[in-house]
């Protein structure tokens, strides 16, 4: 059973954006005025899978509540709609992340079919040796 893309498993619904005007810090551009974004994402009430969401609720980042609400703030851009797609991605990262189940490692031993065809290699290239020196003696 294969999960779906990261990108399929949010739905859109599920997230609510709080639109903030942010003034710039004090430097050159003092009026820069940047329509800034707060994504909520509450992981308990989503559709998510209940693996991801427990995965989820594990991950060390400063952006999830201990009740279970990711908080997302973006305010890179002046235009509301890319911080918001902006912060939009950030989250569908932070599924992704979540989702990712690595492949299992191929056992480290030799087998034991292997392990005996090298035995069986060496035996015969010391037999073989051995030959070779009767063979050069007389």
């Amino acid at each position: 059973m294969s999960l779906p893309k990261p990108e399929d498993l949010l739905r859109e619904d599920e997230v609510e954006f709080v639109a903030i005007r942010a003034q710039g810090a004090g430097g050159q551009n003092v009026n820069k005025v940047s329509n800034a974004v707060h994504l909520r994402f509450d992981i308990g009430a989503s559709s998510l899978p209940e693996m991801i969401k427990a995965r989820l609720l594990k991950l060390r980042d400063q952006r999830i509540n201990s009740d279970g609400v990711v908080v997302i703030k973006a305010q890179q851009h002046r235009s509301l709609e890319r911080n918001s797609a902006d912060a939009l991605a950030r989250l569908r990262e932070m599924i992704a992340l979540a989702a990712f189940t690595p492949r299992p490692r191929r056992a480290t031993k030799p087998s034991r079919s292997s392990q005996r065809k090298r035995v069986d290699v060496k035996v015969l290239r010391g037999r073989v040796k051995r030959l070779r020196g009767r063979v050069g003696d007389s």
